[in-house]
Order: structure tokens, then C-alpha cells, then sequence
């Protein structure tokens, strides 16, 4: 099962590094073999000797260049990063990345082998227009993405929950997942209000292999006790 921390415009490198330093521990200590990924605040990446797959939330698609603000795969390779979050949904609504420019950024980093967790989702709206409605939407930020791509993660997340403490209910979740199991066989990552309250029960849904976990991830703490739920439930199927 694979757990992802997003943590956003949050957390010092310093605050940072001992995160990801006390998660790797209690990594060892819980003999965890899941599939851990934390997604530090770009300020803060850095090199890390652990089994936790550190990746970049955003990175242009390009080595480097004059792209004011950006960083680019070489800032990445500084760090041993190979991994990197694609699409999300705050990407996409405040920061308005269209999905030309996200399927540009997704073959660049797919050309160079990166582990890349891609972002679909939905916005309220969209969501009561109806289940027809929603799937074309959800469908067209598919456009442009190589779905067969080995080292594809792709997390569902509706807009409408992230940050809202609103989840759409566990049918609902296994509904949607189910029908987008049929559009790829990549790992489908649930997001969107994951909390230690739900994450169990989401995580124990047949058709979701993982969850992506905003706010609550960044205690730490919160996060770790998500990860346990995620051992236990891969050796209860044992």
C-alpha cells in the first residue's frame, strides 16, 4: 500500500529534515514495508539516506533556463530526487497550470524516469451535475498522460473535500475508484481530507491502494499512525 505526505507551503528544512529523519526511524523501528512518500515544501528539499521516497511537489519540465521562480531537473538531481507530485488540484485552480502544460511537465519528467503521483479531481460543482458530468471532467485530465507508464501512481482527490474536513462517502470512493480502475492499472491513491479518523476505512476500500494526505500528514505523528493502519490492513489480507 502506499502512503503520501503532501506538505505543501509548509515546514522549515530544518523542520523538514527532522520529519523525514523521525519518520525514517519509526520506519525501521515498525519494520514498515509499505511504500512511504513525503512531498516537502520546494525550499526545503534536500538529500536523505532513507527508505522514504522524498519528492518534489512542482518542478518545470525543463533541465534549466530562464524560468523565474521555477526549479528544473537539475535542482532535483542535486538531491537524488526522482520523484514528483503532478497535477494537483491547487496547481491546476489557484495557480491555473492548464492540462497542455501539465501533460508537457508529466513527459518530461516520465523521459527521464521519474516516479511521478499524478492529480485528478473534481470541484463541487462539477460533482452535482451528475455522474456523467464528473466522469468527462475527471477524463479530461487524462488527456496527454501515458497511463501505462510504469512508475505511475495517479491520486483522486476531489477539490471539494481538500482542506474542507468534507469526504464524499466510502460507496462514493469505491464507486469512483472502481470506474477509474478501468481507465488505467497504475496504483490509484485516494486524497482529499484523509485523516487519521477515515484513513483506515478508506485505505481498506477494494479498489483503493493507498491514500495522499494533505494537512493531516504534518503531524507527524498523525501521519506515522496512518501508516501503521496501512501494515495492518496488508496483514490482515495476508
Amino acid at each position: 500500500m502506499i502512503v503520501a505526505a503532501n506538505l505543501k507551503t509548509n515546514l522549515t528544512r530544518a523542520q523538514s529534515d527532522s520529519y523525514i529523519k523521525e519518520l525514517g526511524k519509526f520506519l525501521d523501528q515498525k519494520s514498515i514495508t509499505q511504500d512511504v512518500f513525503v512531498f516537502p515544501a520546494t525550499s526545503s528539499l534536500n538529500s536523505h539516506a532513507t527508505k522514504i521516497n522524498v519528492g518534489a511537489q512542482n518542478a518545470y519540465p525543463a533541465e534549466c533556463g530562464a524560468f523565474t521562480g521555477e526549479i528544473g531537473l537539475v535542482h532535483l538531481s542535486e538531491f537524488g530526487i526522482k520523484t514528483i507530485l503532478i497535477g494537483h488540484s491547487e496547481r491546476r485552480h489557484i495557480l491555473g497550470e492548464t492540462q497542455d502544460e501539465i501533460a508537457k511537465k508529466y513527459e518530461f519528467y516520465k523521459s527521464h524516469g521519474f516516479q511521478i503521483i499524478y492529480c485528478i479531481g473534481e470541484p463541487l460543482e462539477v460533482r452535482q451535475a451528475g455522474n456523467a458530468a464528473l466522469m468527462e471532467y475527471l477524463s479530461a485530465q487524462y488527456d496527454g498522460i501515458d497511463t501505462s507508464y510504469e512508475k505511475l501512481i495517479i491520486a483522486y482527490e476531489p477539490v471539494w473535500a481538500i482542506g474542507t474536513g468534507l469526504t464524499p462517502t466510502l460507496e462514493d470512493i469505491e464507486s469512483l475508484h472502481a470506474a477509474l480502475k478501468e481507465k488505467s492499472t497504475a496504483p490509484l491513491l485516494y486524497g482529499g481530507s484523509v485523516k487519521v479518523s477515515n484513513a483506515k476505512e478508506v485505505m481498506a476500500l477494494r479498489s483503493v491502494d493507498g491514500v495522499l494526505v494533505g494537512s493531516a500528514a504534518l503531524y507527524r505523528e498523525h501521519f506515522e499512525t496512518m501508516i501503521s493502519y496501512a501494515q495492518e490492513l496488508e496483514q490482515e489480507k495476508q
